[in-house]
């Protein structure tokens, strides 16, 4: 029997979450009432409440939803050679995503609360640290892993943000183009590695190898970490 409640809560929830993302899709967040989505989804809304909380633990849901798709498609493609052109596919990921989802986009990157993120949003963030992490391993990194992936991610949703603001016949096609590469410019290097690197470039692929190696206690690494993005940021 438990069984069977279980599977009956999983159903309405995957119903109740698919039936609110397409009335966000058609209508907005003010399309996303109660009411609407429980007849939608073909459920009490009594059963929402129960699921959910209230409307906002139901939009939580929805990005968590949307986050999860992203992710899927941003993770399905085998990574190349060439970890800075895997950067650029995934920045063009992004902005097709919100181009394409618009609603949806604002809910996971304009509304966000003060201090705070949802896990899906964190999870979307570790793979674009994933990305920064192995172009710092090739060596071709300018500045520290966490300031490349903070502008990344600054640019690339204050990007999307803005061409989705804009009416779509005044849209620049170029403006993502031109925000990527100018981001691109500013935190790496030319391929194999900048021709006098020096300490900078080497403190940043040193610090990005440190997780694979087991000859520093975890106190001598996080000096060492420590030491190494000093420099980075001192001789940059």
């Amino acid at each position: 029997m438990e069984n069977d409640d279980v599977t009956t809560a999983d159903g309405n929830r995957e119903r109740i979450v698919a039936a609110a993302a397409r009335l966000l899709a058609e209508g907005g967040t003010d399309a996303v009432s109660t009411r609407a989505v429980s007849a939608a989804a073909g459920v009490q809304p009594p059963t929402i409440y129960r699921l959910f909380g209230d409307k906002q633990g139901l939009l939580d849901a929805v990005v968590a939803h949307g986050f999860a798709a992203y992710l899927a498609d941003k993770t399905a493609a085998e990574p190349t050679d060439d970890p800075v052109a895997d950067l650029r596919a995934g920045w063009d990921l992004h902005v097709g995503l919100g181009l394409a989802n618009p609603e949806l986009y604002l809910l996971m990157y304009g509304q966000q609360r003060p201090g705070s993120s949802s896990p899906a949003a964190l999870d979307a963030f570790d793979v674009l640290a994933g990305h920064i992490r192995r172009i710092a391993e090739a060596g071709r990194l300018r500045v520290p892993e966490d300031r490349a992936a903070a502008l990344v991610h600054a640019a690339g949703s204050g990007t999307t943000l803005a061409l989705i603001a804009t009416p779509e016949e005044r849209r620049d096609p170029e403006l993502s183009h031109t925000a990527r590469e100018a981001v691109l410019a500013a935190i790496t290097t030319d391929a194999p590695a900048a021709p006098e690197p020096g300490p900078a470039a080497a403190a940043v692929t040193l610090r990005a190898a440190l997780p694979r190696t087991d000859a520093l206690t975890a106190s001598e690494s996080a000096l060492l970490r420590e030491w190494l993005d000093r420099i980075a940021s001192r001789a940059r």
